[in-house]
Parts: C-alpha cells; sequence; structure tokens
C-alpha cells in the first residue's frame, strides 16, 4: 500500500524459524502433472519471472494460501459509531488540505456495515486467507482501558463467517489508526505508548484468539514511523527527526511487548509483522555506492527486523543515535519478539547511491545515514508511477531467506494502482494488473523452487478502498467499488486471480486466456 509507505527516509535523506520447503510446489509443462516434485532450479537460473510463467504450469504446495487483504481506516467506515474513538487518522483526514479532493475514511468502502459483501468477494474469487486489520480505536475508544463491546462483537461476527466460509482470517492488529488519545498523550514517540499497545493486544487475543490463530502484530512499522513523524504526510502529520527517531524504537520496544503479550493470552497464536520491504541496488559498481545500498537496506527493510530476531539495530548502520533515539539499558533485550513468520509487503525496488560530502552539510539526516534513494526507472510505471519490477520480490525474499536462517514467509501485500474504469459492457478490463501479479507471482515461485520457505500471497487490495493521502483517487483492487452507491464488482484481474487460487496454480499465459471466467 503506497508509494510512500515504502521509501523509508527516501525523501528525507535526498532532502537534506526455518522449515522445510512445503511439498508439492513444483513447475511443468502444460501436459505434465503438478505434482511432478520440486523445481529443478538450476533450469531456472536467469530465467525472468515472465519468462517463468509463459510456458509451464507452475503448481504451489498443497495449503498455500490465497488471500488479499484490506486494513480498518481504508474499509470499514462508521468513524464514530457504535462508540468508536477518534483515530489519528480521523483526525488528520478531518483536516483541510491534509487528503487529495478532500477524501475523508468517514465511510470508506462502509464495510463496517456492508462485511457480508466483501466476504462474498473472497468466496467468488476462491481465497482461503482474508488479511483485515481490527481498529485500536474501536475497540479501545481512549486508547486503554475496558473494551468496546460492540466492537469486538463487530470482530467475532466477521470472523466467524470467514471460518465457516473456511477462510483464514489472518488479523493485523496495528494498521496505522492510533487512537488520538494516545497521540495527544505523546503518540509512538511517547515510550508508554509501547505498555499500551501490549494492553490492546492482549484485550484482542483473549477476546478473539478462540477463533483468530494467526496474527500480524503491525502492518509497515517503517512507513507509519517515517510518514507521520518526519515527512508529516500521514497523520499525525509531524515533521520532526527527533520524533521520528524516538517514535521507531517505540515501536520496536511495542513489536517485542505486543508479542509477548498474545503468546501470554494465546500460547499457540502464530505471530508475525507486516514489513515493508523493497530490494536496494547499487546505483554503480562503486564501492562507495554498494556500501550505501547496504545502509538503505538496513534501513529499509531490518530497521524493524533485526530488533525482534537478534536484539540489535542493524549492524551496516556507521552511527546511531541512542541517547536521541530514549536507548536505555535493557531496552534490546525487550525489542526481541522471535516471529514465527515475516510478513512481507513488497511493490518495487530501490535504487541506492552514496551522498557527496558536500550534500550531508546542513541536512542531519544525510550525516546520520549516509545514502540516498530512489526508484527504479527501467521497468514500466503504474498509475502511481511506480516500477513494475518483479525480480524485486525474487530479491528480496532470497535475502531475507539466506540472511534470517530460511524463515517462513508470508507475501503480506504486494498490487498495483490502475485506475480502469467499467466499460460500457460493465467489465473492468484491467489487464495490467493481471500481468504484474503473473510476474511477481512467478518471481516468488522462482524463490520458493530456489528453496525459500513461503506460505502464502496476499494481494493488496481485495477492493478499491481509501488510499490514505491518495484519498479514492488510487484504486489498488481486484474488485472495483463505486464509492457513490457502494457497489462492488470484480475486475477482470479478480477473475484471474480467482482460477488462479481455485488451481492452485499458474498456467502458461495462452492457457489462461482460453478458460472460462470465475463466476
Amino acid at each position: 500500500m503506497r508509494l510512500s509507505r515504502r521509501n523509508f527516509l527516501q525523501s528525507a535523506l535526498s532532502a537534506g524459524a526455518a522449515a522445510a520447503l512445503p511439498a508439492g510446489f513444483s513447475a511443468c509443462t502444460a501436459s505434465a502433472s503438478k505434482a511432478a516434485g520440486r523445481v529443478n532450479s538450476a533450469a531456472f537460473a536467469g530465467v525472468s519471472a515472465k519468462q517463468f510463467t509463459t510456458s509451464s504450469v507452475v503448481a504451489f504446495p498443497k495449503n498455500f494460501f490465497w488471500g488479499a487483504a484490506t486494513a480498518a481506516y481504508q474499509t470499514e467506515g462508521a468513524w464514530k459509531e457504535d462508540s468508536k474513538g477518534e483515530s489519528i487518522w480521523d483526525r488528520f483526514a478531518h483536516t483541510p488540505g491534509k487528503i487529495k479532493n478532500g477524501d475523508t475514511g468517514d465511510v470508506a468502502c462502509d464495510s463496517y456495515h456492508r462485511w457480508r459483501e466483501d466476504i462474498a468477494l473472497v468466496r467468488a474469487m476462491n481465497l482461503n486467507s482474508y488479511r483485515f486489520s481490527i481498529s485500536w480505536p474501536r475497540v479501545q475508544p481512549a486508547g486503554s482501558g475496558a473494551a468496546n463491546s460492540k466492537a469486538l462483537d463487530y470482530y467475532r461476527r466477521l470472523v466467524d463467517a470467514l471460518l465457516e466460509a473456511k477462510v483464514r482470517p489472518l488479523v493485523t492488529l496495528y494498521h496505522w489508526d492510533l487512537p488520538q488519545a494516545l497521540e495527544d498523550a505523546g503518540g509512538w514517540p511517547n515510550r508508554d505508548t509501547a505498555g499500551r499497545f501490549a494492553d490492546y493486544v492482549d484485550v484482542v487475543g483473549r477476546a478473539l484468539g478462540d477463533r483468530v490463530s494467526d496474527w500480524i502484530l503491525l502492518n509497515e512499522p517503517a512507513g507509519f514511523t517515517d510518514l507521520g513523524y518526519l515527512e508529516g504526510t500521514h497523520a499525525p502529520g509531524r515533521k520532526s527527526l527527533l520524533d521520528f527517531l524516538r517514535a521507531t524504537h517505540t515501536v520496536n520496544l511495542a513489536q517485542g511487548a505486543g508479542f509477548r503479550a498474545l503468546k501470554a493470552a494465546r500460547p499457540a497464536a502464530r505471530v508475525g509483522t507486516a514489513f515493508s520491504m523493497s530490494p536496494c541496488e547499487p546505483a554503480t559498481n562503486s564501492e562507495e555506492d554498494k556500501l550505501a545500498a547496504e545502509r538503505a537496506h538496513a534501513i529499509t527493510n531490518t530497521w524493524f527486523l533485526e530488533p525482534a530476531l537478534k536484539g540489535r539495530y542493524p549492524e551496516a548502520l556507521t552511527f546511531l543515535p541512542e541517547t536521541v533515539m530514549g536507548i536505555k539499558s535493557g531496552d534490546m533485550e525487550k525489542a526481541r519478539a522471535p516471529l514465527d513468520f515475516i510478513g512481507i509487503n513488497l511493490y518495487y525496488r530501490t535504487i541506492a547511491w552514496a551522498p557527496k560530502a558536500l550534500e550531508r552539510i546542513g541536512h542531519a539526516q544525510e550525516w546520520l545515514f549516509p545514502v540516498k534513494m530512489t526508484g527504479g526507472e527501467q521497468g514500466p510505471k503504474t498509475d502511481m508511477d511506480w516500477e513494475v519490477w518483479p525480480q524485486a520480490l525474487y530479491d528480496m525474499v532470497m535475502r531475507i531467506s539466506r540472511n534470517f536462517n530460511r524463515p517462513p514467509i508470508e507475501i503480506t501485500e504486494s498490487g498495483c494502482a490502475y485506475n480502469d474504469a467499467p466499460g460500457v459492457d460493465g467489465r473492468i478490463q484491467d489487464t495490467r494488473r493481471i500481468e504484474y501479479h503473473r510476474e511477481y507471482l512467478g518471481a516468488l515461485a522462482r524463490a520458493m523452487a530456489d528453496g525459500a520457505d513461503v506460505r502464502g500471497y496476499h494481494a493488496w487490495s481485495l477492493m478499491d478502498n481509501f488510499e490514505w493521502a491518495e484519498g479514492f483517487r488510487a484504486r489498488f483492487g481486484l474488485a472495483y467499488v463505486d464509492f457513490a452507491t457502494q457497489k462492488r464488482t470484480i475486475k477482470e484481474s479478480g477473475r484471474w486471480y480467482a482460477r488462479v487460487a481455485a488451481d492452485n496454480a499458474l498456467l502458461p499465459a495462452a492457457a489462461a486466456e482460453h478458460r472460462q471466467p470465475a463466476q
């Protein structure tokens, strides 16, 4: 979900548990069995994701999760209904000039009332996993204290309906909608917020843990700390290097505290975090740019992962402002969270290079983190001007697999904004989105063939929704939403994805085109 969320420090910098490979993964000719065995990875050395899926059937493991993702503020609406408290996004979106076209999430997709329609989309697309988030201010209107029973009842109904439909609920506990009361008390830069988060996790875990087994603690901590506290383009809209640095450390403490709280409430729970990631490539072959790419990787991909898994901040950083960040004795042990799986949200790659000495003068960020970053320019672009680069998914999954002892991975988000509208026949011919997912899934299949332990893929998003600072103008959905009527219409990409999920395989492009549309 969205460009600015995936460029941790980008504008600020430029402005101044191992398991066996799931059984059954295979790639074979169209006439061969899907269960032909594991891919011979050597046969695909140097082969692009597009080539990989053009002439072969790529079968995924039995019990692979085919899913789609949403987030509470982007879809639920009902912003002050049933005693829900104000969130930082309610406050931010209601502030003139913050969101394009003056859009807000007050109604969004009205999923608070239309959740049955959402589940109907999930079923129509043959999905067996649905990732959604819990609204913290809906559960605890003031950010602490007793739970709002109406909120918990809503989420129980949603989860029960998913289970009845044989769909796994993959629940995100924090997807950016901090209770405004906690922001008024200091927000994420305030260490106390970590404790409040753990209390909230305990409340939800005890209420829903008899139904939900798989949990995501945080969505893209790099994104909401950078954009909310450094760049100010997202809620709560602060622009402070000090606030940003302190927020990142509090979030790492919250991740550790939340993990322990959920395990204490539900010991059998599978717990992970969804990290925004992007492989960082050097702009040139110079040693300076290669070093800059490693620094970019540390900043972009492992700032919140290494504290959880290794109890430290990334070693590629030349200087860590411990005093400014508010790091205290014993904190790194508190930040530890032996995650059961790593969620990866990935859309594109990052190009990194070393700033010149004069460029660093007067820019505190570049003294702390001597690297400049931008997106790639070689591939085709989406309607959000993001580069489509499927190799990025392969590279990122393989690096995390190598560096962290081949952990279980789920792709918790991947998608593209293409603003195709219904034609005269009412169909939404979003063929570019089909090609995006076909090629990114091909790249993912290659990574699995080369040993990565990937358990699922979640398209962003199930349906068009409120796209943060972009408002409703950027459409990422597999289903089209008419925001005037709230009518949902499955796009051609959603029909294609439904066939992939039903087959548990990618068919060759030519063969797929002759399949009957999914109903």
